[in-house]
């Protein structure tokens, strides 16, 4: 698939990047919501969609140098929301997905809370790898690589690690990032609940064989279904 997507513009002229994903966007009928709008089961929050409601043109597993970590409150799940600091030793399990820049730029704005329909200039973000967009919590745009010319994008938090205080994650935000792991990235139940098990904010509160546990139940469920 990535081979397919070495392209800056596609066909029609539409200027392309890869949405790098690491919390519940992972699982692709999550993401479905940015893209096309309404509300997730389960929840209360309506997603207003994107301008360009079509889906990914591809999808791939990454692994990034540094850290998730779970801090705040999520207003949708409860507990800890998932961050991103290149800057810690490690490995941040993630998923790119082919987007254009104004689905991607939708996404922002549906993240920060914004109403989608603006654009973004990513010279600068080019140049420097980090654009500051606002302080909120999802307001930094960050360069993570490329994959031929389309750059790898993805946002989090103007803070760091260090500089913030953690919040357990609620078991629905592990369970859809635990999906989202098995689904895009092919991971086994055991390595997933020993990734999301290790990561900050979650470790010492949730454990390997708990999350493991979620996980048989979901696939029962699911069975029953």
């Amino acid at each position: 698939m990535v081979e397919e997507a070495e392209v800056a513009v596609d066909r029609a002229g539409t200027p392309l990047v890869w949405y790098v994903s690491y919390g519940s966007n992972l699982r692709s009928s999550r993401l479905a919501y940015y893209l096309a709008g309404g509300t997730m089961p389960g929840t209360t929050h309506v997603y207003p969609g994107c301008r360009d409601r079509r889906p990914p043109r591809a999808t791939a597993p990454l692994l990034l140098p540094g850290s998730v970590y779970f801090a705040l409150e999520s207003e949708v799940w409860g507990g800890g929301m998932a961050f991103y600091d290149p800057a810690v030793p490690g490995l941040a399990a993630a998923r790119a997905y082919l987007l254009s820049r104004q689905q991607f730029v939708d996404i922002a704005a549906q993240e920060m809370h914004r109403e989608p329909g603006g654009d973004l200039d990513l010279t600068a973000l080019l140049g420097a790898g980090r654009a500051v967009l606002g302080p909120g919590r999802y307001e930094t745009v960050l360069l993570v690589g490329h994959w031929g010319p389309v750059p790898l994008l993805t946002f989090t938090a103007p803070w760091g690690l260090a500089d913030v205080a953690l919040t357990a994650p609620s078991g629905a935000y592990l369970d859809m990032l635990a999906a989202g792991l098995r689904e895009g990235n092919g991971w086994p139940p055991a390595r997933i609940a020993a990734y999301l098990a290790g990561l900050p904010g979650a470790h010492g509160v949730w454990q390997p064989d708990e999350i493991a546990g979620r996980l048989t139940a979901a696939d029962v469920t699911e069975s029953a279904g």
